[in-house]
């Protein structure tokens, strides 16, 4: 693995700071759903990204 491969991956954040509103409000636009949604999401599956990803396809 290159070391540029390195750096993506350790700042490629694998869990959603709920509590943090700037992070609430970047998760949401990106997964294109409402904060509550998010918070909801969190709520069901817990705060890793890939659970929350996974919940919201459905």
């Amino acid at each position: 693995m290159s070391s540029a491969d390195q750096n993506t991956r350790a700042r490629t954040p694998t869990h959603i700071d709920i509590h943090d509103s700037t992070s609430r409000r970047h998760w949401a636009d990106l997964f294109q759903v409402t904060d509550e949604r998010l918070r909801k999401a969190v709520r069901l599956v817990g705060n890793r990204v890939s659970s929350v990803s996974a919940y919201l396809a459905k």
